[in-house]
């Protein structure tokens, strides 16, 4: 099948990918995990239980229909989804098992329109796809173990200490058992953590953000504990962590990853925005700019409900009152007051602006969906470019400006 042909039988597949999408990779994940369930062990099983991950592959693969005569616009993406599968170990031989059963899928949800033109043309595109990941995976695992202190795979760790920062938010200090040295990595990524859960009988990964910048001694990870709501279950490996695991135990690490990061070539103007457990990146860029001395004039803006669940207050109010180029904007949705800093407010950037140097300033945010939806619009309406917004967001598929 010539590749005009394959393309247009994959465009006319873009009104049943909006309508029915989600059905589609519900279907999909249903039948990968009945038919292969090791991979059970790869996949989050909370965001497969919320539907966010079936969310985010039908907007992906709806965005590679709509873009298949050019997929290089979905760089980006593309670079986001390959770190976070190289974090939870996805290789090579896994995308033909992908493969299998994302087509017989395609053909148990479509019925009698999935003809066999249809299912050989997306067959083609996948492969197609499969291999522009497993190339920029590749390179990852390449570039993650061939450097000092690097590897590829998993790794222990002994906790070395475990501190609480908030109510809700515990940092857990990591070494590695074997004694060896640590890689550097950049200040914004993330490491994965793999525990098992006994509830679900089953190992399970989480991404954690690095919560200090790189000093070759340890690893920081900062974890929320996800009590669960009426939206969603308490959180597994985050409530395991909180309680199960202490001072001395080990726990498996896979290498830093992740595309967002501070950008340490440039003499901007520093904006850190974060919501909640977003601080986490924040602080290591935050720690990393201080560490080399930068003269870049910080500004750390952070929200969160209350001084119970701000963390790292104590170490803000030390850095802020020895570094001058380091100014605080802390806001609490509700009082009292724990840092003398803060005010009880809801976070308005246009509040911000006779401070702020928004026009030429690096600007970077991490925190909740409907925090990142808010506050990238304020600062694109207040003038900041799409180049120097620069977003991270704590869920599943990420978040491009």
């Amino acid at each position: 099948m010539d590749q005009q042909t394959v393309h247009q039988l994959v465009k006319a597949t873009i009104p049943v990918l909006r309508e029915h999408g989600v059905a589609l990779t519900t279907h999909f994940y249903q039948r990968m995990f009945q038919h292969n369930p090791e991979l059970l062990q790869i996949f989050n099983r909370s965001h497969n239980a919320t539907g966010k991950q079936p969310m985010a592959l039908a907007g992906s693969v709806l965005a590679y229909a709509e873009n298949i005569d050019d997929p290089s616009v979905l760089a980006p993406v593309v670079n986001l989804i390959a770190h976070k599968h190289a974090s939870l170990g996805i290789r090579a031989e896994h995308y033909p098992i992908v493969g299998k059963h994302l087509l017989a899928s395609i053909q148990e949800v479509l019925g009698d329109a999935a003809s066999p033109e249809l299912i050989e043309a997306w067959g083609i595109a996948y492969q197609k796809l499969a291999d522009i990941f497993i190339q920029a995976e590749s390179q990852l695992y390449y570039d993650a173990t061939n450097q000092e202190g690097g590897w590829s795979g998993w790794r222990p760790f002994k906790i070395s200490r475990k501190v609480v920062e908030s109510a809700d938010i515990t940092s857990f200090y990591l070494v590695p058992s074997d004694g060896g040295a640590l890689p550097r990595y950049r200040a914004g990524q993330y490491t994965t953590v793999r525990v098992f859960v006994p509830a679900w009988n089953v190992v399970q990964p989480r991404q954690y953000t690095l919560s200090d910048a790189p000093n070759g001694e340890y690893f920081r990870i900062s974890v929320k504990r996800e009590a669960g709501n009426n939206d969603s279950p308490a959180g597994q490996v985050s409530n395991r962590l909180h309680e199960a695991f202490h001072e001395g135990d080990i726990i498996d690490l896979a290498p830093p990853f992740g595309d967002f990061f501070l950008d340490e070539d440039s003499t901007a103007p520093v904006v850190l925005i974060s919501g909640g457990v977003g601080i986490t990146p924040m602080i290591a860029i935050l720690n990393r700019l201080l560490a080399l001395n930068s003269t870049r004039p910080i500004h750390f803006i952070h929200a969160c409900r209350s001084a119970e669940v701000f963390a790292f207050g104590e170490h803000l109010q030390q850095l802020a009152a020895t570094h001058t180029n380091l100014q605080l904007h802390l806001f609490h949705d509700q009082g009292p007051v724990g840092n003398k800093l803060a005010q009880i407010a809801p976070l308005q950037l246009s509040d911000l602006t006779p401070v702020l140097p928004l026009v030429e300033a690096e600007c970077y945010l991490c925190g909740p969906v409907g925090f990142m939806q808010t506050h990238i619009a304020a600062l694109q309406q207040l003038g900041v470019s799409k180049q120097r917004i620069h977003a991270e967001l704590f869920s599943t598929g990420g978040i491009h400006v």
